[in-house]
């Protein structure tokens, strides 16, 4: 992740296909998000995601979970990882085009 690409701490940036990285990210909040929908996902893609630097950084990530349905979901990752990620929002109904915000 280059922080240059931020243009202001606090700002959304501007999304970019997901990466292995976050994909990874998306995987290990899986289990939080099944568990607050009640639901089992089959398919669980990251297809793009945007950053938002706080005292941390906050993903907002686009996944497709199959069946021509998304979600948006946000993580929170703190500046130490001893806390781990951090579901701490996420929307469903989502179609491939809507954009990501700030949930």
């Amino acid at each position: 992740m280059n922080p240059n690409t931020l243009k202001i701490k606090g700002g959304l940036s501007e999304a970019r296909p997901a990466t292995p990285e976050i994909q990874e990210i998306a995987d290990k909040v899986r289990p939080q998000l099944e568990e607050k929908t009640n639901e089992k996902y089959e398919k669980f893609e990251a297809v793009e995601y945007k950053v938002q630097v706080v005292a941390g950084k906050n993903y907002f990530i686009k996944v497709d979970v199959g069946g021509g349905r998304f979600l948006h979901i946000q993580v929170f990752s703190g500046i130490s990882r001893e806390k781990g990620l951090e579901l701490t929002g996420y929307q469903t109904n989502k179609t491939k085009n809507d954009e990501l915000t700030s949930l």
